[in-house]
């Protein structure tokens, strides 16, 4: 589930304007933060997630491990906040943000 250059140039563009709806603080990616995370995609598709974690390298780490468990891709990186998608089963066009925006 690769994505191109032009579709995370959209997911980017679409991302600017959404708030975090995931917080990930000092007790890391404890199982409620992973379905929590896993129930977001699955209605938002594209969300933000916050890393509230003092060390560059726990961040980058911590983001790493949340794609990968919950089967997501890292569209973008800034600052404190992941921008991450993963293409819902059965997307809703009420929650979607990929298909509210469309």
């Amino acid at each position: 589930m690769s994505l191109n250059p032009e579709q995370k140039k959209q997911y980017r563009t679409i991302g600017h304007s959404l708030n975090p709806v995931i917080t990930v603080a000092s007790k890391g990616l404890t199982e409620a933060v992973q379905l929590e995370t896993d129930r977001a995609l699955e209605d938002h598709e594209l969300i933000k997630v916050k890393f509230a974690v003092g060390d560059r390298e726990i961040k980058k780490a911590l983001i790493r491990e949340l794609c990968s468990i919950v089967e997501a891709e890292l569209v973008q990186e800034i600052g404190n906040i992941a921008l991450i998608y993963r293409q819902a089963l059965k997307p809703n066009p009420k929650l979607s943000n990929l298909l509210r925006t469309s």
